[in-house]
């Protein structure tokens, strides 16, 4: 009966035993894959804002030429017919005649200019961003919590105490990862500039 009962535990402790082992080994497996998502999000941050901010400066270009030729040719227009002068209502019905192909292609192409939208596009790109890269930190923060209350805690810490588990320092973010590389401009803020 004594032998059953010592049986019973020591089955009992070493499943505890390995079952404390494997938390504290992927939790640590869990707390690298985290910080690599850090990395993964600053390097989307990186490639990504560059392109939409330098797509958004030609859009806001493109559009900003288009209403200029027209008021230019508005302006040209209403100074011709306040003149009376023939020869400039010609030359200004012409201008607005070569400017009028382009703007009809262009409105064809995107019936409603409106580069609020593009800038609202690139606005919501870079919440977006910044959301996906606090979130991860927030996992990294939590994961690494978890992980040294249960170092700390009885009776898990006997287990961290034989296979020495480290204290986890929590969020640091590498600047070289086994399946990324995060340099050090990827880790700056980006800054925005759209003139």
């Amino acid at each position: 009966m004594w032998l059953l009962i010592i049986l019973v535990l020591a089955v009992v402790i070493g499943g505890w035993l390995i079952s404390t082992f494997n938390f504290f080994k992927s939790a640590k497996v869990r707390i690298d894959a985290a910080i690599q998502e850090i990395g993964n999000q600053l390097k989307r941050q990186a490639d990504l804002i560059p392109n939409l901010e330098s797509s958004t400066k030609g859009y806001l270009k493109h559009e900003s030429k288009i209403f200029k030729d027209l008021t230019d040719a508005r302006k040209q227009i209403a100074s011709a017919v306040k003149s009376g002068d023939v020869q400039k209502m010609a030359d200004a019905g012409s201008q607005l005649a070569s400017i009028l192909p382009s703007i009809k292609v262009v409105v064809e192409d995107n019936p409603e200019l409106k580069a609020d939208g593009v800038v609202t596009k690139l606005m919501d790109e870079l919440r977006d961003t910044s959301d996906k890269v606090m979130y991860s930190r927030r996992l990294v923060i939590d994961l690494t919590a978890d992980y040294n209350v249960k170092r700390e805690t009885i009776p898990s810490n006997i287990v961290a105490s034989i296979f020495k588990f480290p204290k986890m320092k929590g969020l640091i973010t590498p600047e070289k990862g086994e399946h990324i590389e995060v340099g050090s401009d990827e880790l700056k803020a980006p800054k925005v500039d759209l003139e």
